[in-house]
């Protein structure tokens, strides 16, 4: 796509969208829009698009789905298209520009996902919308039991951030289910933050022949040039939290962690020590987290300690700082976590001994979105002498919070009830 391309009318749609556009502040498209939105409208060609978080993969598809969907008339009384996405946030978000982009032409979209009111959903789905957008258990499990419900008909189905949609073998079987009973002849868009073993397996199983447009190479903004590293001994991790926490008072940070027991720990601690500190765990009924998620939104907590499962379910909010309390395993996961920051923000990983390997993997493997010397990420400058000072603070905040946990009754691989949630949520 040339250079000179930059408004939505170059893109080739259609006046009443490029209005829309302008009244959603959408002024010209970014480039993972420039590049796939051309041949979306063109030809009948599926179409793979892989770029970073908040990127604006949504608006790829969500404005050719539109265009097709007026082009095709306003009589139309059928699933048209199909929206498969990882998690309840990102749904209503897709939804929501369905909706505020199509209000002009009365398009009518049905959200299906986890704990709603499955008799709303129900009857959503028999006003007959033209775009379902749902999780793909949710889809599914209204496939299976909703009567009058089918994608017999479906023109177009979207696979939205594929590296995170499938979990464990039992979404596989559905992601299966739901192909076999969908037209053929469908149109399949399919958008990803990275291009996976599992992306590559969604891929075979529902594109014929895709066109691949790849532009996660061509975004300096995504990966920050202030990720950075800090080394440490495994014993004062707590410690340089704290300290990188005070140094950086007043910003907006997520907090990453492998287990749920560091992430609800953490937060305890934190907690002792006057942070505005709040966690989402895996065990948490997805009410809770979303309740917590709103609390972090609204600026009533300004720490969102996360665990590695709990991250996966959620579309967490972009913030001022990004903290790796485990470096992650996989050098995907390193990159979700860390597009998750703004533009010129922070993102900071915690490395002990043990761990330099695992660096030096994501190091090699995320290489072409470095912006530094060496292709290594630079050390933070935290001054030992100076962490140290809190040492003594936070073994005492440490104490308390294990004191806390023990007189719940709570265990890291335990459950967590309602008491232990009232006392998270409840955190002042």
């Amino acid at each position: 796509m040339s250079e000179e391309m930059k408004s939505f009318t170059d893109l080739g749609l259609s006046v009443q969208l490029v209005e829309a556009c302008e009244k959603m502040r959408w002024y010209s498209p970014l480039k993972i829009q420039t590049e796939v939105i051309p041949l979306a409208l063109q030809g009948k060609d599926d179409v793979i698009g892989i770029s970073p978080p908040r990127s604006g993969k949504a608006g790829a598809f969500v404005l050719p789905i539109l265009q097709a969907l007026l082009e095709a008339g306003p009589n139309l009384n059928t699933s048209f298209a199909c929206v498969l996405s990882p998690s309840r946030d990102l749904v209503f978000r897709i939804a929501e520009y369905f909706q505020v982009l199509g209000s002009q032409f009365g398009v009518k979209c049905a959200t299906l996902v986890e704990a709603n009111d499955i008799i709303d959903q129900t009857n959503q789905i028999l006003q007959q919308p033209h775009l379902i957008v749902g999780t793909l258990r949710q889809v599914f499990y209204h496939l299976r039991l909703t009567q009058g419900f089918s994608l017999a008909r479906l023109k177009y189905l979207v696979i939205h951030e594929a590296d995170l949609l499938l979990n464990d073998q039992f979404e596989e079987q559905q992601l299966n289910d739901i192909l076999s009973i969908i037209p053929s002849e469908r149109r399949t868009f399919l958008f990803s933050s990275t291009m996976t073993e599992k992306v590559h397996m969604i891929q075979r199983l529902s594109l014929r022949n895709p066109l691949k447009i790849d532009v996660s190479s061509k975004y300096s903004t995504v990966v920050t040039q202030l990720q950075q590293s800090c080394f440490m001994p495994a014993m004062l991790k707590d410690c340089y939290l704290v300290y990188i926490l005070t140094e950086m008072t007043g910003r907006k940070s997520t907090v990453f962690t492998q287990t749920c027991g560091s992430a609800f720990l953490l937060a305890l601690i934190l907690k002792n020590l006057d942070f505005r500190a709040i966690p989402i765990i895996s065990y948490m009924s997805q009410a809770k987290k979303l309740g917590a998620l709103n609390a972090f939104k609204s600026g009533k907590f300004n720490i969102l300690l996360c665990s590695e499962a709990a991250r996966r379910g959620l579309d967490i909010p972009a913030v001022d700082m990004v903290i790796n309390y485990n470096i992650p395993r996989d050098p995907n996961d390193y990159m979700h976590r860390v597009g998750w920051t703004g533009h010129v923000n922070a993102a900071i990983s915690f490395v002990n001994p043990y761990e330099a390997g695992q660096l030096e993997m994501i190091e090699r493997h995320t290489v072409q979105v470095f912006y530094f010397s060496g292709k290594k990420l630079p050390v933070y400058p935290a001054p030992c002498e100076n962490v140290l000072l809190w040492r003594g603070t936070v073994r005492e905040a440490e104490r308390l919070a294990r004191k806390e946990i023990k007189e719940s009754g709570w265990k890291s691989g335990g459950y967590l009830g309602d008491e232990e949630v009232k006392k998270i949520s409840s955190l002042r």
